[in-house]
């Protein structure tokens, strides 16, 4: 039965005080230098807010001034977590922690209203639906930005998700809520909330959340033992050329460094680490900047310096970042990301990854296609708004394809099928585990961390990667311009990491599995279903909020 009992004095904080500690506890599992000492504080990063919200509710605070104490809270955590965003482009830093903190209200609001119209009892349920649905969305949609996601907190912990095979990081957003609401009721029960806690001595509420906490890691700790690298191995070199792109990287720049100069680079750092049995390397994100037009690219004079040398390591194939045009014959022909220059015609630009099988054969491309939003795709109504937001690269929207494109295996290593993911698209479970699907032995990650300074966002974007090995357990090799270089395993282990900021190259031998996991066979039926409850959710909450309007007459 509910009432309207303030808590106890000692809990009754101010809200300004709650928003501040939730955004401070959500902070630690995204904390600088992510470590698994931190990470439980996800376990109650949300309990402040659940005390806030209440507290507000007993008290009968008008809806502004809910939603402003919620806002307060999640743009703070955004803020704390987000904030070298703001390194690149000021303007772009501060909209990405404005408009995301707004967006994140969407499902707390949801919730409120759910909980005013169907009780506590289904109110509470509904809320991690609601967010993970958001989740979902925040995964597809234009203004996709998941990077707090609250599954990928637990990058830092990778031991205790081994059980991501099956779930994928939504997984982990289900395990948070759990805990965080179990704690809050263990806590809390009393005074305002029904007791869904265990009944008995109050020592005896927290034999729940304490289970919720540790089966799943028991679970995790037992898979993690059993679980064996698998496939055929082949020996892999990734480079660290380590060029600034503020001054040394792009033409213009204080420092630049002559295109020939930084091929002469890429090769050198290669040499160092390659061997008879190497199989494949790897080079960073747009490591050939320069525009290169894929009609004529094989008459380019650093594309045939490139042939010459791969002919001097036969059995060599050479995975590169690179900026690409393709043309269009006509309007009708076009992309919708197209561009339109009296000389040129139509034409796309792309964030490419090419693909050497040999020294002879046909370069084959990627096309990024989960692209910055902001940045290498604007939404057209933003266009007016965003369109001179610079983080990195070239701005507006740039071209992208469909399908996840898997390289075919080079002749001396048959079972390595490459996944070409470009800086940004490691960051979603969903898309990388399609490589695996259309063949991919070996995720491959290439990117320009060095956007960020030293900074947490590169630190988290390499730990994001621990996660996709587990989900699709593959190994995954990595080539940064700089920042973070290296290898990690199919159980998320991190087997090699080379420091940022000094140009160097790293080598390995990965196992290529072909075996496919829960995950990447059903995707995020987690996100799937929690959008399909929250839609069914918010028609009954709007039919009994009607009802009741009726009967109030």
């Amino acid at each position: 039965m509910t009432t309207t009992t303030l808590p106890p004095k000692t809990s009754r904080l101010r809200p300004a005080v709650l928003a501040v500690l939730g955004a401070l506890l959500l902070w630690g599992g995204w904390a600088p230098w992510p470590t698994a000492w931190l990470v439980p504080l996800l376990f109650i990063g949300w309990v402040p807010y659940l005390l806030m919200e209440r507290q507000l509710t007993l008290q009968g605070a008008r809806k502004r001034t809910v939603f402003g104490y919620t806002y307060l809270f999640l743009v703070l955590w955004n803020a704390l977590t987000t904030w070298w965003v703001s390194y690149a482009e000021l303007t772009a830093g501060i909209a990405a922690v404005v408009l995301n903190a707004l967006l994140m209200c969407l499902p707390l609001m949801a919730f409120r209203q759910t909980k005013k119209r169907l009780g506590n009892r289904v109110g509470y349920v509904s809320l991690p639906i609601f967010w993970i649905a958001f989740e979902q969305l925040h995964l597809t949609w234009d203004l996709t930005w998941p990077w707090l996601t609250l599954g990928n907190g637990f990058a830092a912990a990778p031991q205790w998700v081994q059980w991501y095979e099956y779930t994928g990081f939504l997984g982990g957003s289900v395990w948070v809520w759990a805990v965080n609401l179990l704690v809050f009721w263990a806590w809390w029960g009393r005074g305002g909330i029904p007791a869904w806690h265990v009944s008995g001595p109050r020592r005896w509420r927290w034999v729940l959340p304490m289970l919720t906490i540790w089966v799943p890691i028991i679970i995790s700790l037992a898979i993690g033992r059993n679980y064996q690298e698998k496939g055929p191995t082949a020996e892999v070199v990734v480079v660290q050329p380590n060029l600034d792109p503020y001054v040394e990287k792009f033409e213009g720049g204080a420092k630049f460094v002559p295109y020939d100069e930084q091929l002469t680079r890429l090769l050198a750092l290669t040499e160092q680490k390659l061997t008879p049995q190497t199989r494949l390397v790897l080079w960073p994100e747009t490591a050939l900047e320069e525009s290169y037009w894929q009609n004529t690219i094989d008459s380019n004079y650093k594309i045939l310096r490139i042939r010459e040398w791969m002919r001097r390591h036969p059995g060599v194939a050479l995975l590169t970042g690179i900026t690409t045009i393709d043309s269009y014959p006509n309007k009708e022909a076009a992309s919708e990301t197209a561009r339109y220059r009296d000389d040129l015609g139509y034409y796309d630009i792309f964030n490419t990854g090419a693909y050497f099988a040999t020294a002879a054969a046909p370069i084959a491309f990627y096309h990024k296609s989960r692209l910055v939003p902001g940045v290498e795709k604007i939404p057209p109504v933003l266009a007016s708004v965003i369109s001179h937001i610079d983080l990195g690269g070239t701005v507006g929207s740039v071209g992208s394809q469909a399908e996840r494109t898997v390289y075919p295996a080079p002749p001396g290593a048959p079972a390595l099928r490459v996944a070409p993911i470009i800086c940004y698209e490691s960051i979603y479970g969903d898309f990388v585990s399609e490589y695996a699907r259309n063949g991919a032995t070996l995720l491959s990650v290439i990117t320009n961390d060095a956007w960020w300074h030293d900074s947490p966002g590169y630190r988290q974007l390499f730990s994001y990667g621990v996660l996709r090995c587990i989900e699709t357990r593959r190994d995954l090799a990595r080539s940064a311009n700089t920042g973070f270089t290296g290898f990690i395993n199919q159980k998320g282990e991190v087997i090699q990491r080379e420091q940022a900021w000094i140009p160097t190259a790293s080598r390995a031998t990965v196992h290529l599995n072909d075996e496919l996991t829960f995950y990447v066979r059903y995707g995020e039926f987690i996100g799937r279903g929690a959008q399909i409850l929250a839609v069914l959710l918010l028609v009954v909450a709007v039919v009994m909020g009607w009802r009741q309007k009726q009967l109030a007459r």
